[in-house]
């Protein structure tokens, strides 16, 4: 009976959302809907007042966008307003849009003014993007974590990756609820709730879990709510909810991309990257958001002098010749099973078809030693608590305008568990108060002995052990045990969709009764891990992939906004 209200409470909308039960994809207000796959064009692609063909933001990919910018079919002005109407269409129910941002219509025309006079500066003009609510920007937007003790502070400028996107012509439209603090706070939250935020849901099934810490990236990317959303992943933040919301994700090595002015985790192990619909969308993105930043020293560990063009080699035939293997003890180690594994294994004959060579035993070399290792979660992290330690406090002094005058982590947590609003006690600071007790201190010895155990477990222990062992190329794995191993070194990983669950999946609920944690429809991916900086080469075999199985378009989501440009011009 309860599950009849869930379906009930979702599908009796006054906005006039495509909704689906996850059994059938029933029709409601006289939407168009399938059993799955791609829909009829007809009804799919309306055209503007001249005949032409808009695109389905729920489809639209940069090309798709930049080709109606150039055609004049629309401009991006009409996108701005229609992304801007989806979300209003939608977020009482998602909750993955904590702001739009004031000046994103005016931004739209200045950059339509641009284009008209003979200038395109390049993939990203004019194209809206969603940026998770931790990565800081210089406009009328807060930048916040999801907490209200950042609510109204001003930054001396925008972080790196902020300034990166705009310079290349993208519309920051919002920012995208998260995890409270990219999950680093509690230990006994949820993903994808913030007490600015609410929480956040994702679109594959009422009240699913978005996964996070990037949810609101996640749910806003997968139901086109802008074209392309920006994620930071300290431990699986990327990877997780990319994975749950049928994305592609791509988690850079950590110093490819800049953290400055990123709410801050863990100097060592924080990366910034993009989530996206499709492979080619995420690699024109690293492109413009990669590079060396004299604000984050570990930018200057970059290989290469020049940026790669991340989407150059992005065909069909990109696994030709590729050496991948299966670290097989890894998955193993692992209870989620099931559909999982069972899509990962269906997975190898296409890679193999696709004219790679797969070596299914590639075992990590040191899994046992890296299961015991107390630096493998955020649990009994001593080098991840130093850092926030530290880290937040910097943060908070580096800005302009601190209107809580908070500037350490001692003083976040006394706001915190006296600000009603933060959801104290019922959500703890468990992981805070545990930071503060520690006896390691960033920069000290027992933090470099720490930090040198981590990179051996995070390397040569796994990851890269399995790559020089076998001589490969890249792995690949299950996204769900992807993001463990690559965390604790910085290492890379790109998931692409794989599968979702079938229709007789049990629906299980959290402890809190708040969030599906398991489903009928429920998307998962697949991960390569590949060497530090090695993405040009990841992004070329996922590419590949993706061109031959299409897996994001198999399924769809119980919840999609019916308004489209054609709506708004």
């Amino acid at each position: 009976m309860f599950l009849v209200k869930l379906f009930s409470a979702a599908l009796c909308l006054t906005a006039p959302v495509r909704a689906f039960n996850s059994y059938g994809f029933s029709p409601v207000n006289g939407a168009y809907v399938s059993h799955g796959g791609t829909p009829p064009p007809d009804i799919y692609v309306p055209s503007d007042h001249l005949g032409k063909s808009l695109p389905d933001l729920f489809y639209a990919t940069i090309d798709d966008l930049q080709f109606g910018l150039a055609q004049g079919t629309f401009t991006s002005v009409d996108l701005v307003k229609a992304y801007f109407a989806r979300i209003e269409e939608v977020n009482n129910i998602t909750h993955a849009v904590i702001e739009t941002n004031p000046d994103a219509l005016a931004i739209a025309a200045s950059l339509d003014a641009e284009r008209a006079n003979g200038v395109v500066r390049g993939k990203m003009h004019g194209i809206p993007v969603l940026v998770k609510d931790n990565i800081g920007t210089l406009d009328k937007m807060n930048t916040t974590a999801g907490s209200y003790a950042f609510v109204g502070a001003i930054l001396p400028r925008d972080s790196t990756i902020a300034a990166k996107l705009k310079a290349a012509g993208a519309i920051l439209i919002g920012k995208a609820n998260l995890s409270q603090f990219a999950n680093y706070r509690s230990t006994n939250s949820t993903n994808g709730w913030t007490s600015r935020g609410g929480q956040t849901t994702a679109a594959y099934y009422p009240y699913l879990d978005p996964s996070g810490s990037s949810s609101g990236p996640g749910v806003s990317c997968s139901i086109g709510l802008a074209a392309v959303c920006i994620g930071t992943e300290t431990d699986g933040s990327i990877i997780s909810p990319s994975s749950r919301n049928s994305l592609t994700g791509i988690k850079p090595s950590v110093g490819l991309t800049s953290r400055y002015l990123v709410i801050p985790i863990s100097q060592t192990q924080d990366t910034v990257g993009p989530m996206t619909r499709t492979i080619m969308d995420a690699a024109y993105v690293l492109s413009v958001i990669a590079g060396p930043d004299p604000y984050d020293n570990y930018t200057s560990a970059i290989p290469f002098d020049t940026v790669p063009n991340y989407a150059a080699n992005c065909n069909i035939n990109g696994l030709q010749g590729a050496k991948i293997g299966i670290p097989r003890n890894a998955i193993s180690v692992h209870t989620i099973d099931g559909p999982e594994v069972a899509a990962f294994n269906a997975s190898i004959p296409i890679f193999k078809a696709l004219g790679a060579t797969v070596l299914e035993s590639a075992d990590f070399p040191d899994l046992e030693g890296y299961v015991n290792f107390t630096g493998s979660s955020y649990a009994t992290d001593p080098v991840v608590g130093a850092d926030f330690v530290v880290g937040i406090a910097n943060y908070f002094n580096e800005l302009v305008y601190n209107p809580l005058e908070i500037h350490s982590l001692t003083e976040l947590a006394n706001f915190t568990m006296s600000y009603p609003p933060e959801d104290y006690p019922d959500r703890n600071i468990a992981t805070w108060q545990q930071d503060l007790a520690l006896n390691v201190t960033q920069g000290d010895s027992a933090y470099y002995t720490a930090l040198l155990e981590q990179y051996y477990y995070g390397s040569n222990a796994t990851i890269l052990g399995a790559l020089d062992n076998y001589d490969l190329d890249a792995l690949i794995i299950p996204s769900s045990f992807a993001p463990g191993y690559a965390a604790i070194a910085g290492y890379p990983i790109v998931t692409v969709p794989l599968n979702y669950y079938p229709g007789n999946t049990t629906v299980t609920w959290n402890s809190r009764y708040t969030l599906v944690e398991s489903a009928p429809n429920m998307p998962f991916g697949i991960s390569i891990y590949g060497r530090r900086f090695s993405e040009a080469t990841m992004v070329q075999y996922a590419c590949a992939f993706e061109a031959a199985t299409n897996y994001r378009n198999l399924k769809l989501p119980y919840l999609i906004p019916n308004i489209q440009l054609v709506d708004v011009m």
